[in-house]
């Protein structure tokens, strides 16, 4: 039916009489209008924050598009997201930090919005302000608060202003080295050197003195314009024993922000988090609502929107000091959805959609205790260096109360061109002590074969005497292990259970053996009850007692207890995680069988145990030990990467502790030195040059 015609005559009839003011507005306020919901999103990044956000996006029946370098083409955010693009090759500045790329996909797609995850492109205003030219949603915040607070100077100036404290020092970016000394003479050592628009820990060093500072201000100058393209750096006042606590805040498009409580994240090593919990076993409720409140008053004053975290350094009389603002979402933020019940990634996506905030803040909660360990591909016995290469095992632990947030799978790679993380293993309970526990049984159980990693690392943390008291500081790591991570460090408490498991495994096997052998007549056997355990030079004799449920073992030899130790079980062959009891207390131990025995794992701990026969264990005190080639007068890449400088030559003499070249790997600078004095003999490698694993850098008369 046509549109009935208006004559110009009726067009000038006086307007219909308008309702007083506040019924209108009564009636606004009474049906207001829903905001959209995106139908189709796109994941700028990989990895473990891809995969977290298309689970989210699932749940709200969103469709989701993944995009992938050439490297990433089989990642598991790949296979999980409804659609998938590759955007160039391995290198990160020729596919995940191309915006044009991502641009091109997005118009592919259709997609109608953008979650950056962390990381690549989060921080990036040019990225955000392309997006809202097109008319694509950024699920977070705008332009201006990126640039605002992705300065580190800027920020500390912005902080000053709202009322928020801050940490003494020079807020100017440092022309050179003789700028640098004047000021940390001024400021008082020790400083700080940090990246303008740094993060993530690249581009800081702590300096103690002007010999530090000399050497650090090179360093903190090239890597800050290797990863973020800015060489500037400042200097601030070095808290000593502080604590690292941040804010979690959630701000809507009509100008409400909340703060969800506080995360401590003092487990750090150079710079890097690694263990991060919420609450923090430090701050108490006012405490806790001065930096809430500051932290909202900062994110009002940049009129911020979306996910952010306001971070702090805390010294011992809990004075707070504003360090930076990540205007993005947080590697750690699961610990706050767990003792708040919210999931923030659907929060950043309604706020994005235009909806308002569901909770005020008299609505946040604060219940039970939550724990993140990240789990990476890095060996903590040859100083955490870098592991690449292939899953070939992979089996992460569940059960209630944990949660694993993962990119990867049994069979994937790890490669060189990323960061390490493996997965974000996170536990949750009544309490903090209920909330270790449960890590460290999920540390025990989770079965990682084909790289190195630093669970041996994180399980030593949990049952640290100091970090279960929850006396932390940033320098928790280099305080406890000043020489490094070793095996020594992860010496288990009580080795008689690891000898009775491996009794127990080593009787099932050989139970299952005496089966099929007397399936043939004439071949019947019995299993031997009487064995000897064999670990390292030890030979432990022990008895082994099938019994309901499980086994009991007697132990006979110094240091282990005579005692009968009840071991229970529905362990099946071949499981790669043995779950039980030991004389009635809980036990999670991996097991590898080898050629002969068994590699246990437990609390942080390795064993290789080999079960003998009273005979054979006599044959093997006599075998030879074979020994290691020497390699002390040789400089081998301790992991793969690439050869930024070598910093000798033939013939020349050095001193212990000198620089002798700079390896690249995974987006970090290692500067490997020379152990004792000595004279190079030759230099076997060139600055460029991709080395592998144990390759000659050089080598020693």
């Amino acid at each position: 039916m046509p549109a009935k015609k208006t004559s110009a005559k009726a067009a000038k009839k006086p307007a219909a009489k308008k309702a007083p003011a506040k019924k209108a507005a009564a009636k606004k306020k009474a049906a207001p209008k829903r905001a959209k919901m995106f139908k189709k999103i796109l994941i700028a990044n990989r990895g473990e924050i891809a995969c977290r956000v298309i689970k989210t996006a699932k749940q709200m029946g969103i469709k989701t598009v993944a995009v992938y370098s050439e490297a990433d083409r089989d990642a598991l955010h790949v296979l999980q997201a409804d659609e998938a693009y590759c955007i160039g090759p391995a290198a990160s500045s020729e596919s995940y930090l191309r915006v044009d790329k991502i641009m091109e996909v997005i118009k592919k797609s259709k997609a109608e919005a953008v979650h950056p995850g962390y990381g690549f492109l989060s921080e990036n205003a040019e990225f955000c302000r392309k997006l809202k030219r097109e008319g694509i949603a950024f699920i977070g915040p705008n332009e201006l608060a990126i640039k605002a607070m992705g300065d580190k100077i800027e920020s500390k100036k912005l902080a000053e202003k709202a009322g928020v404290s801050t940490v003494p020092g020079y807020t100017k970016a440092l022309k050179d080295y003789a700028e640098a000394k004047k000021v940390a003479n001024n400021v008082g050592y020790p400083v700080m050197l940090k990246a303008s628009a740094g993060g993530g820990g690249k581009g800081m060093r702590v300096c103690e003195n002007d010999a530090d500072l000399k050497e650090a201000f090179v360093s903190a100058v090239r890597e800050a314009k290797s990863s973020f393209g800015d060489d500037r750096v400042f200097i601030e006042k070095f808290i000593v024993n502080p604590r690292h606590i941040e804010i979690q805040v959630m701000a809507d498009q009509h100008g409400n922000v909340v703060y969800l409580n506080e995360r401590e994240c003092s487990i750090q090593r150079r710079h890097q988090k690694v263990i991060e919990e919420a609450p923090s076993p430090f701050i108490d409720p006012e405490t806790r609502k001065a930096m809430g409140e500051e932290s909202v008053a900062l994110a009002k004053a940049v009129k911020y929107v979306s996910a952010g975290t306001v971070e702090f350094i805390v010294d011992q009389e809990k004075n707070f000091y504003f360090l930076e603002m990540n205007t993005r979402l947080q590697v750690e933020h699961p610990v706050t959805e767990y003792i708040t019940g919210l999931d923030l990634v659907e929060m950043m996506i309604r706020v994005a959609a235009g909806q308002k905030l569901p909770i005020k803040q008299e609505d946040v909660k604060l219940e039970g205790w939550s724990i993140e360990s990240r789990v990476y591909a890095e060996d903590p016995f040859r100083n955490f260096l870098p592991s690449i290469g292939r899953l070939s095992r992979y089996k992460a632990p569940e059960g209630e109360g944990v949660r694993v947030d993962t990119g990867v799978y049994e069979g994937g790679e790890i490669s060189m061109h990323y960061d390490p993380m493996i997965a974000k293993l996170v536990t949750y309970g009544a309490d903090r002590d209920l909330a270790i526990k449960a890590m460290s049984h999920a540390l025990d159980g989770y079965y990682i074969r084909g790289v190195q990693h630093n669970i041996p690392f994180l399980s030593a943390l949990m049952n640290h005497d100091r970090f279960i008291k929850g006396n932390l500081s940033t320098g928790f790591i280099a305080e406890e292990y000043p020489d490094g991570f070793h095996a020594s460090d992860v010496v288990h408490d009580d080795p008689s259970i690891l000898v009775a498991v491996a009794g127990c495994m080593h009787f099932a096997y050989q139970a299952r053996a005496a089966a099929i052998s007397g399936q043939q007549a004439g071949h019947e056997r019995e299993v031997a009850n009487e064995w000897v355990a064999a670990v390292g030079k030890k030979h432990v004799p022990m008895h082994v007692v099938d019994v309901e449920g499980g086994f009991d073992v007697t132990l006979d030899a110094r240091g282990f207890t005579k005692n009968t130790i009840e071991v229970r079980s529905n362990w099946q062959l071949a499981e790669p995680v043995f779950k039980g009891t030991v004389n009635g207390t809980e036990v999670i131990i991996q097991c590898d069988r080898l050629a002969v025995g068994y590699r246990l794992l437990h609390a942080g701990s390795e064993a290789e145990i080999r079960v003998l026969s009273a005979n054979s264990a006599a044959l093997f005190k006599l075998m030879p030990v074979k020994l290691p080639p020497d390699t002390s007068k040789l400089l081998m890449s301790p992991m793969p990467g690439l050869l930024l400088s070598v910093s000798v030559e033939a013939g020349q003499e050095v001193k212990a502790g000198e620089e002798l070249a700079v390896i690249e790997a995974m987006k970090m600078e290692n500067v490997l030195r020379a152990e004792i004095d000595g004279t190079i003999k030759e230099v076997a490698a060139k600055p460029g040059d991709s080395l592998a694993v144990d390759q000659v850098i050089l080598s020693f008369e």
